[in-house]
């Protein structure tokens, strides 16, 4: 998800997203546990995207 895709939303619906991919990302680290996943770099991409969601709240959080 590019950072200007994330800027467009608003906050609660950060909050949500964030929440969504935080359990996506458990799910995907028990998964490849039990049985390796193909493409292990969606795990890498996930966590940078939750990484970029929570600095871009932290940016509107603050200007508000």
């Amino acid at each position: 998800m590019k950072a200007s895709e994330i800027r467009e939303m608003s906050i609660s619906d950060l909050r949500d997203r964030i929440e969504a991919e935080k359990a996506a990302l458990d799910t995907m680290k028990i998964n490849h546990t039990i049985s390796p996943i193909e493409d292990t770099s969606k795990i890498a991409k996930t966590r940078r995207d939750i990484a970029r969601m929570i600095t871009i709240l932290a940016e509107k959080e603050k200007q508000n």
